[in-house]
């Protein structure tokens, strides 16, 4: 079993990314909407209530996948390098699946600010994404946690075993998931 968790800023191409990775290996594609979107059709996601439900879902579904006889799971999220918590959440999901007999990749992607305000209302992004939906909401939202969170790591800040990052300015996704799968022989 495989997880590969990509991670990065608002609107990187990180589930653009997992689903060309996911057309050509044999993992499956978890995108951090999935959750989010399904606890949003249900509660505020910004409650309390909202959060606990997205946290039970995710866990849910790692526990259950871990235990399987997949190839392997995409997972993707947006991790603020300067929260202790997100650290911690990574490592407990990391410790889950290395205690089940996984191996666990990191892919790290960054790109220009400007590029990515133009990212965050793609059709695809918008298609997956019914929360992104609107618009201004969307932008401030990717504004004000721009300001308040460091979304990429420092040089040499990820001391894993199996990590990578990628600038994807200039890339277009089909060849990132290929320079992926390459660099981990997925």
């Amino acid at each position: 079993m495989k997880l590969v968790i990509i991670t990065g800023p608002h609107a990187v191409g990180k589930m653009t990314i997992g689903q060309e990775l996911a057309k050509i290996t044999k993992l499956k594609l978890f995108h951090n909407h999935i959750s989010i979107e399904l606890t949003a059709s249900l509660l505020p996601f910004s409650t309390p209530e909202g959060r606990e439900l997205n946290e039970r879902i995710r866990n849910d579904v790692f526990d259950v996948f871990s235990k399987s006889d997949s190839y392997g799971l995409i997972f993707t999220f947006m991790w603020a390098f300067d929260i202790k918590a997100d650290w911690e959440y990574i490592q407990r999901l990391e410790d889950l699946f290395i205690s089940r007999g996984s191996e666990v990749y990191y892919v790290e992607l960054e790109a220009e600010y400007d590029l990515r305000l133009k990212r965050n209302v793609t059709e695809n992004r918008l298609k997956e994404k019914p929360t992104k939906r609107d618009l201004n909401f969307s932008e401030t939202m990717f504004k004000n946690i721009e300001e308040k969170y460091r979304l990429n790591s420092y040089e040499g800040e990820i001391n894993k075993k199996h990590y990578m990052k990628i600038n994807n300015t200039n890339l277009n996704p089909k060849e990132v998931a290929s320079m992926i799968k390459k660099y981990f022989s997925l």
